[in-house]
């Protein structure tokens, strides 16, 4: 996350749930789907590295159904995405390093059991909802990943799902 980003903040300002690497390992040697608020965060993840465990990464940002419907609603096209994927939530990952809406989305979603995710990993950066949606996430019993604060964004959101590949391929028996 610091080589990603070179803000040796992150040491302290960075937050794991006590189950969010061995949950995240799990998900990924499972064949998870990894659900992304972006195609940047998308394009980023070493998708190649996890082949072998068929892991599908999804982004619903750009999908027609969900541009017509966040224009009809007034809501972020984020946020409307995550409705969208809401049937892939179960026991996925989900990346988020751009929009507060996108991890709302998902923690309003995840209350129902059939639809919380395996690990949330909720980056998102800026001055607008970005603390709060972070610290609504910290308070959820939900295996996660996050920052403190405003900080966050794409590169480290990727940077956290790829160091999860890579732990996820030490010491592997399968």
């Amino acid at each position: 996350m610091i080589h990603a980003t070179a803000d040796f903040d992150l040491v302290d300002s960075t937050k794991f749930h006590p189950e969010a690497v061995a949950q995240g390992i799990a998900a990924l040697k499972g064949g998870a789907p990894i659900i992304t608020d972006t195609k940047m965060v998308k394009v980023g993840i070493a998708g190649r590295r996890l082949r072998r465990y068929k892991t599908k990464i999804i982004c619903a940002i750009s999908h027609p159904e969900v541009v017509r419907d966040a224009k009809r609603s007034g809501k972020t096209r984020a946020a409307v995405a995550m409705q969208k994927m809401r049937s892939l939530l179960g026991g996925s990952i989900v990346v988020i390093g751009n929009a507060p809406t996108a991890l709302f989305e998902v923690l309003e979603l995840a209350k129902k059991a059939s639809q919380r995710p395996s690990l949330v990993i909720g980056v998102p950066v800026g001055l607008v909802g970005a603390k709060e949606s972070k610290e609504m996430l910290m308070k959820e019993a939900i295996p996660f990943i996050t920052v403190r604060g405003e900080k966050g964004g794409s590169p480290l959101a990727v940077s956290i799902i790829n160091g999860l590949s890579l732990l996820s391929m030490e010491n592997r028996n399968d």
